[in-house]
């Protein structure tokens, strides 16, 4: 079916553009007056501009992010609580997007909606979007007749999950750069340095200490056989990369990267940090505890933990107490423990795991400032190593030369 580029003016006045599929120009037409959008200009996508748009979904170009589906959720809730209807709501929101594909997911939603489908359903068919979480809670506001505080509560849990995850990325930029400019370094000097100074000494033919062989060994290394360096390093990444893509590889790597020097305790109670988030959300929506603790395990992007998660689900539906299945799966701290356990004799869970969370996410956010503190010397020293071996590498075969030069004279 051909694909059609549309400009035009939504009910409220608003400018509105994007793409539709129709079988002529005509009905392009039909379906945007359909939609309440009065068409301005309709042209037919060239081969070019479809090429296009499929370079730009294949660099990433066309993934939503995160902070488009905050704002999204904002919007919903201002609509939802204003009581608008769903479908012209989502069609004012995707008439104002600038973003393609968000403005063509958007735009399916309404179509199901006004076929008939429950928002759940129509967002469960967009799950690259919409996640398991995200659809469970929009069921569960559709449900309980609360769809505005459902999106409210979904825009906080994902925006304080997206400031946790830049502060991360924020406190590994550093050493991140520095392991990569030292490595450029590395290659450098083994490819260019190195070699010439292997031609002088080779030119006195001196006897050479071993840090200055291991040098040049290296060197040589790099300069004849730098395309088996690249094929060894290619093959272990894939290989890497496949290992961790399977059920093993990935509970494998969830276990270790939470052992890891430094910043393995980031990790793990950043990783509690959004499962207690999450748990707490959707206990608060009224998630059934079972069900609850499903969607916990797919949303916490840890394999190891989401096992852990699973035998606490197994041990909830054989009657145990959280405060047991959680003791035995050890995966929280005896205060958070404890915190639980006064949360069942209360009856108040999804307080208390709030305030677990909101303590987790302070833990990160003071050992996030300590990183780069933490860090700084281990990169130094390791520098500071790297600088002395080539610098006795290179200067005491100078030295010796210029004493044999010495003795000589």
């Amino acid at each position: 079916m051909p694909t059609f580029e549309y400009q035009g003016r939504s009910a409220q006045g608003q400018s509105a553009k994007g793409q539709m599929e129709a079988p002529n120009l005509d009905a392009a037409a039909s379906i945007l007056m359909e939609q309440g959008i009065t068409p301005v200009n309709i042209r037919p996508v060239t081969v070019s501009a479809n090429a296009d748009v499929d370079i730009g979904r294949l660099f990433g170009s066309g993934k939503v992010k995160a902070v488009d589906l905050i704002m999204f959720c904002r919007q919903m809730y201002t609509i939802t609580k204003s009581g608008i209807p769903l479908v012209r709501g989502i069609r004012g929101l995707a008439a104002g997007l600038k973003h393609a594909e968000f403005q063509r997911v958007l735009n399916d939603v309404a179509q199901r909606l006004e076929g008939g489908s429950v928002l759940s359903q129509s967002m469960a068919k967009h799950p690259k979007v919409f996640d398991n979480l995200f659809v469970s809670m929009i069921s569960v506001g559709e449900s309980t007749g609360s769809l505005d505080q459902v999106f409210a509560q979904l825009a906080f849990y994902m925006e304080r999950d997206e400031q946790t995850r830049k502060s991360i990325k924020s406190a590994t930029r550093y050493p991140t750069f520095v392991v990569i400019a030292l490595a450029i370094a590395v290659t450098v000097v083994n490819v260019m340095v190195i070699p010439k100074f292997a031609d002088m000494f080779k030119q006195f033919k001196a006897e050479l200490p071993l840090v200055t062989k291991i040098l040049i060994g290296t060197s040589n290394l790099f300069v004849n056989y730098w395309w088996a360096i690249i094929l060894v390093l290619g093959a272990s990444v894939a290989g890497i990369w496949y290992y961790l893509r399977t059920p093993q590889g990935g509970i494998f790597w969830g276990e270790k990267k939470l052992k890891l020097p430094i910043i393995g305790s980031i990790i793990d109670r950043a990783s509690m940090a959004r499962y207690a988030r999450s748990f707490s959300l959707m206990l608060r929506a009224g998630v059934p505890l079972n069900q609850a603790l499903n969607l916990c395990a797919r949303a916490i992007d840890n394999p190891y933990l989401a096992m852990k998660i699973d035998r606490i689900r197994r041990g909830v539906e054989r009657g145990d107490s959280l405060l047991r299945t959680h003791v035995q799966a050890e995966m929280l701290t005896p205060l958070v423990l404890q915190m639980i356990a006064v949360g069942e004799e209360s009856g108040k869970v999804e307080e208390l795991l709030a305030e677990v969370a909101d303590f987790y996410e302070r833990e990160v956010d003071y050992d996030l400032k300590k990183l780069s503190d933490s860090i700084e010397p281990i990169l130094i020293i390791f520098m500071a190593g790297f600088v002395t071996v080539l610098a006795l590498g290179i200067f005491l075969p100078m030295w010796d030369m210029h004493s044999v030069q010495k003795s000589s004279m």
